[in-house]
């Protein structure tokens, strides 16, 4: 399961990288969770060719992410982007609800968050933590 999930984030990022077979494939498989066999029906093709691409295309899409980094530096970003709005929560906390210019900073980082699509959850502790950055389609 965590395997999946790691994979389809690296799909999210770098599914435009491979064939429309090869993302078609993976799809239907990750997305629609067909099985092996109800793809290679469809598709036309072995239930071995299925599982071959499929193989293939997690091979491709980590080998993406040992050269380029995206995933490594989204969550970067995404943790740096948690520190700064825990801090904002903090100092909302010490200083009261009426210190306009944190509130200000905290709308501003909360459009940040809007614009790359960054989920967040508010823990027991105030502490907020982004989960990934992707574009939302």
């Amino acid at each position: 399961m965590k395997d999946d999930l790691h994979f389809l984030r690296l799909w999210d990022t770098y599914s435009p990288l491979l064939t429309a077979t090869q993302r078609e494939i993976t799809d239907l498989y990750f997305n629609y969770d067909l099985s092996l066999g109800e793809i290679a029906e469809q598709k036309g093709v072995s239930r071995q060719s299925v599982s071959d691409c499929l193989q293939k295309c997690r091979k491709q899409l980590e080998k993406y992410e040992e050269k380029l980094c995206f995933l490594k530096a989204l969550d970067e970003l995404s943790r740096e982007y948690s520190a700064y709005m825990t801090e904002v929560e903090r100092f909302i906390e010490a200083e009261g609800e009426n210190s306009p210019a944190l509130c200000r900073l905290k709308e501003k980082l909360n459009e940040v968050h809007k614009q790359f699509g960054a989920e967040t959850t508010a823990l027991e502790d105030g502490e907020i933590v982004g989960k990934a950055f992707r574009k939302e389609e």
